[in-house]
C-alpha cells in the first residue's frame, strides 16, 4: 500500500467529521466520501447495447441488433469515430456536470471520468487525450477546464497521453445554450485550431476528443475537424454526459 493511500485512510475519520459525506446531487448522507446515494446512482442512466456502431445511440431491445446504424448517422454521417458516454443527461447527471464545471467541485472529475471510461474499448496508452479548450478569458475567469480535468483522470488510469494543448480556441464564444443548429455553427466556425506546436503529437494518432456534456454535437464537431486536419487518424469523442432525451426510455429498458 503507498505512503499516499495509508495517509489518506488514517486521516479520512477526521475528514469524515469535519466534512460529512454527502451525495454531490442530493445532499442525502453517505457512508464514505466520494459516491452518490443510491437513489441518485438509479436515475443515472448508462447507454449499453445494442446501439448505433458509429455513434453508440441506444436502440433499446426492440430496435436493430447491435452493429447496425442509426437513422442520423445514416443521414448526416459523421466525422467522429464513436462516442463514449458516461451517462446519458438526467436530472442527476446534470447535476454532477454543473457541479463540476460550475460549481468548483473538480473532486468529481474522477468518477465522472471512470464512467467514459468504461464505455471506451480497453484501454491503450498509445492514443492521445485531448480536451475540447477553454478560450484564456472563461479559463482565467473559472479557474480550470472542466474537460481538462476529465482528461487527466482518463490518462492517469492508462487510457493514453494527456496532450492538455493540442487543440486552442483562437476567440471566446457565446454561450451555445437556446441556439439553433445553424447559430452554433456560425458561433464556432473557425473558432477552435489544432495548436500547430503540437500537431506532431497529433498527426497519426488515436484521438480521444473529451468534454463534460455532448449536446447537439456543433463543439465536438470542430473540435474533431481541427484533429483530422492536423492528422488525427481516429476520433473518438468521450464525454461525462450526453443529452439523447428520445433514447433515455429504451437506455432504461436496457437495464443501463
Amino acid at each position: 500500500m503507498s505512503t499516499r493511500r495509508v495517509l489518506f485512510e488514517s486521516l479520512a475519520p477526521v475528514i469524515d467529521f469535519i466534512y460529512p459525506p454527502r451525495c454531490p446531487a442530493c445532499g442525502a448522507g453517505l457512508g464514505e466520501q466520494g459516491g452518490l446515494c443510491a437513489a441518485c446512482w438509479d436515475d443515472l442512466v448508462i447507454p449499453s447495447e445494442p446501439c448505433c456502431k458509429t455513434c453508440q445511440r441506444p436502440f433499446g431491445q426492440t430496435g436493430p441488433a447491435h452493429g447496425a446504424m442509426c437513422a442520423p448517422c445514416l443521414a448526416d454521417p459523421p466525422l467522429h469515430d464513436g462516442i463514449a458516454a458516461g451517462t446519458l443527461y438526467t436530472e442527476t447527471s446534470r447535476k454532477l456536470v454543473l457541479a463540476l464545471k460550475h460549481g468548483g467541485r473538480i473532486a468529481l472529475a474522477p468518477m465522472l471520468a471512470k464512467l467514459i471510461a468504461a464505455r471506451i474499448a480497453g484501454k491503450n496508452t498509445d492514443r492521445v487525450i485531448v480536451p475540447v479548450p477553454l478560450h484564456r478569458g472563461r479559463l482565467w475567469t473559472r479557474g480550470y477546464n472542466q474537460a481538462g480535468l476529465l482528461a487527466r483522470e482518463l490518462a492517469k488510469n492508462g487510457h493514453g497521453h494527456l496532450l492538455v494543448d493540442g487543440l486552442v480556441r483562437r476567440r471566446a464564444t457565446p454561450s451555445l445554450g437556446g441556439l439553433g443548429a445553424g447559430a452554433r455553427r456560425k458561433a464556432l466556425a473557425g473558432a477552435i485550431e489544432p495548436n500547430r506546436k503540437r500537431q506532431n503529437r497529433i498527426a497519426g494518432s488515436d484521438v480521444i476528443l473529451v468534454d463534460d456534456v455532448l449536446t447537439s454535437g456543433a463543439t465536438s464537431t470542430a473540435c474533431v475537424k481541427a484533429l483530422k486536419k492536423a492528422g488525427a487518424r481516429t476520433v473518438i469523442v468521450g464525454c461525462a454526459s450526453r443529452v439523447l432525451d428520445e433514447a433515455i426510455g429504451s437506455a432504461r429498458g436496457q437495464g443501463g
